[in-house]
C-alpha cells in the first residue's frame, strides 16, 4: 500500500518538476557531505559506506513549507487526504495558508512522511537515509565523528529531557555541526526515508527475517557501543510512527545524492 501511494506522489511530482526546481522553495541552500563510512547501532562491526551528499543546511521552516502549499494546493491542511496525513496535520496553523507569524523562521512541524517526501520529491530531491542522518548526525562542532565523545551524547540527552518549547526557535539559531548543518541535534525530531526500516518483518507464522535486536525489548544485545544511548533513543522513536502520523516535534529536511 506504502509503495503504491509513493509511487503515485512521485510520478505526480516529477510532472510537476519543471516548476518547483525554479522557484526558489527548490533551491534551498544544502551542504555538501564528504562520504565514509560509520558504524550504525546494530549489527556487525562492519562499517557502511555512505557515498558524497547533499543535505539542506537546515531543517524545513514553515515559511518554506509556505511556498511549496502555494505551489501544491493538494497537501494544504483544508484539502490533504487522509490516507497521507492524521488529524494533527499542521495543527499549528490556522488556515491552509495563515500561522502565527512567530513560525516562520521555526521549523515545520505536524508534518507527516508522506507530506515531507512530496516535499523533497516536487524539487528533484529526497528525504535522506538513515545512513544519510546517522553519518552527517555524528558530527559535532570541531569532529566528523564524534561517536566517541560521551559529552557530546550528554548534550543531546540533555536536550531530549527538555520540554519542547512553546515555539521553536528559529532554524539559524540552533545548534551548528561540522558540515554546517543546523538543527540535527537540539531542535526537533527529523524525518528520514526509510525510517520504517526498523520495523517487525517476516512471515507472520514462522516469524522469518525478524532482528529482534531493534526493539527496546532486545536491550543492548547486539549494539556496537551501548553506551550511545541517544541512537537507542532515535531507534525506538523511528520504529513508533506510521506514514501519515504527524509530531509535534518532528520535522524534516531534504537530501540529495551524488552521482559519480
Amino acid at each position: 500500500m506504502v509503495k503504491g501511494i509513493t509511487l503515485l506522489i512521485a510520478i505526480v511530482c516529477a510532472a510537476l518538476s519543471a516548476v518547483a526546481q525554479g522557484s526558489s522553495m527548490a533551491e534551498s541552500e544544502m551542504v555538501k557531505i564528504k562520504g565514509g563510512t560509520y558504524i550504525p547501532l546494530y549489527g556487525d562491526t562492519t562499517p557502511v559506506a555512505v557515498g558524497d551528499f547533499l543535505l539542506d543546511k537546515y531543517p524545513v521552516t514553515n515559511k518554506d513549507y509556505l511556498a511549496f502549499l502555494k505551489a501544491y494546493p493538494k497537501w494544504q491542511k483544508g484539502n490533504v487526504k487522509k490516507i497521507f496525513a492524521d488529524p494533527n496535520y499542521l495543527k499549528h496553523w490556522q488556515e491552509n495558508l495563515s500561522f502565527d507569524g512567530a513560525y516562520l523562521h521555526s521549523p515545520v512541524t505536524n508534518v507527516s512522511w508522506f507530506a515531507a517526501r512530496a516535499y523533497c520529491e516536487c524539487q528533484g530531491k529526497q528525504l535522506p537515509t538513515i545512513d544519510m542522518w546517522e553519518y552527517a548526525g555524528q558530527a559535532s562542532e570541531t569532529k566528523a565523528n564524534a561517536s566517541k565523545d560521551y559529552a557530546f551524547y550528554q548534550r543531546i540527552l540533555d536536550w531530549y529531557g527538555k520540554p519542547n518549547p512553546a515555539v521553536f526557535p528559529p532554524v539559524q539559531a540552533s545548534f551548528r555541526n561540522y558540515w554546517g548543518l543546523y538543527g540535527m541535534h537540539g531542535l526537533v525530531w527529523e524525518w528520514v526515508q526509510d525510517f520504517n526500516a526498523t520495523m517487525l518483518a517476516g512471515e507472520s507464522r514462522a516469524n522469518t527475517g525478524i532482528d529482534r535486536q531493534l526493539f527496546c525489548a532486545g536491550g543492548s544485545a547486539g549494539v556496537q557501543d551501548s553506551k550511545n544511548y541517544v541512537a537507542f533513543m532515535r531507534y525506538a522513536f523511528r520504529s513508533s510512527l506510521k506514514a501519515n502520523y504527524t509530531v509535534a516535534n518532528l520535522g524534516f529536511r531534504c537530501a540529495k545524492p551524488i552521482e559519480k
